[in-house]
């Protein structure tokens, strides 16, 4: 069951690359944009958790 799910996310991308590289790559530069800003916010605040307990 995995094997199929990954074999189909990896045709499901090659498609899309063939048919709409551009909103492809504006996708995957929104979900890079958004996993930077989580992890920013996240370090941000084990900073902050940990200062306060000083």
């Amino acid at each position: 069951m995995r094997k199929a799910l990954v074999v189909l996310l990896v045709v499901f991308g090659g498609f899309w690359m063939v048919t709409d590289p551009h909103g492809l790559a504006e996708s995957a530069q929104t979900a890079g944009s958004n996993g930077a800003s989580l992890t920013a916010d996240f370090f941000t605040a084990v900073i902050t958790f940990v200062r306060e307990l000083e």
